[in-house]
């Protein structure tokens, strides 16, 4: 168990709203992916909330209990162990530390690409830790959880009646797609409890860049996501289904139709969280904008962007800072960050 004095904890970023017994949102959209109407009604998801839930997603329980067994291996290693798989440059262990810009939460990670060969021999001096072992647990999973993300895009499409429907999915499919994987632990944090009605930031309020995400958590809770009223609201977690996060790249695509859900997680004073999300992105080289199906004799919100300009935007200001503001029409070129210097 950590123990953090009072001075320590407050490094950390808290909020006000009680841990210990937290209200639930209990009007997350479910989709069940094996019903004819899921299309329609992943569309009206994505339109009032850019969040939903999944079930019936085929993803084999046999993957996600063994990479969970391997990431909670891992994560129970003492830090100096741990080091050994770092730094995150970006790929790799880190621990508090969030980008490049100053962001901490409570978090350790491991953020892995799902196409370059990313140096599993890090983990061989770990104790208990197999390189080959969680390379395998790492590929089945990823490889499961692209294909529903694939064919909810692909749903999508046949929603928005866009052809041809891999309109979407072809950008994560394509062999240079720049789709990353991370394994978030949030430990246990005890001294919390010394702060009445208050709780310390896990993951820092931010919105996901790429197309869209795929995440899966134990069952502690933690997970909040940002109304269109302004309300936070936590999410029941359900360690047999899987979330799903519209990004800042389709809410482009859509030409603001859908919206990119601002979230964040909230560290637990009790339990540990793990969680587990595949970010589907495109090509570095791909241009982001409107599609010109979905316009509707509507002037574009957004100037054109490659992933790779869009990419690099974020690494220049905060988690919680809004990216797409740089990359709205109703900006001169000059009043955005110049992405070619």
């Amino acid at each position: 168990m950590v123990v953090l004095t009072k001075q320590a904890i407050e490094h950390f970023p808290i909020v006000k709203n009680s841990c210990k017994s937290p209200s639930f949102f209990n009007d997350v959209p479910v989709i069940d992916l094996s019903k004819p109407d899921s299309k329609n009604l992943i569309v009206k998801a994505c339109e009032e909330f850019g969040f939903f839930k999944v079930i019936n997603h085929n993803v084999p329980m046999e993957f996600i209990i063994t990479l969970e067994s391997e990431a909670i291996k891992f994560f129970s290693s003492p830090l100096s162990e741990k080091l050994k798989a770092g730094p995150a440059d970006p790929f790799g262990y880190g621990n508090k530390k969030i980008g490049q810009n100053g962001d901490i939460g409570w978090v350790e990670y491991i953020l892995l690409s799902t196409n370059s060969e990313f140096n599993y021999q890090k983990f061989a001096s770990i104790l208990g830790v197999n390189p080959e072992t969680i390379r395998a647990a790492v590929n089945d999973y990823v490889s499961a959880v692209k294909k529903v993300s694939c064919d909810i895009l692909e749903m999508l499409a046949e929603g928005l009646n866009i052809n041809p429907k891999n309109v979407f999915s072809k950008l994560l499919m394509d062999e240079k797609s720049d789709s990353v994987f991370r394994l978030n632990h949030y430990p246990p944090c005890p001294a919390i409890e010394e702060f009445t009605g208050k709780n310390l930031i896990g993951f820092g309020e931010h919105t996901d860049p790429q197309i869209i995400s795929v995440l899966r958590s134990n069952n502690t809770s933690g997970l909040q996501i940002l109304l269109t009223n302004g309300h936070w609201i936590s999410v029941p977690p359900d360690p047999s289904s899987f979330f799903i996060n519209v990004g800042d790249s389709l809410q482009v695509m859509t030409n603001g139709r859908f919206k990119s859900v601002k979230h964040r997680v909230l560290a637990n004073s009790v339990k540990s969280r793990l969680s587990m999300i595949y970010f589907g992105g495109p090509p570095l080289t791909e241009k982001i904008a409107p599609l010109p199906s979905l316009m509707e004799g509507k002037d574009s919100l957004y100037k054109e962007f490659t992933w790779f300009e869009y990419k690099k935007s974020t690494y220049t200001i905060r988690l919680a800072d809004n990216r797409l503001v740089l990359f709205e029409k109703s900006l001169r070129r000059h009043d955005v960050y110049n992405l070619n210097s």
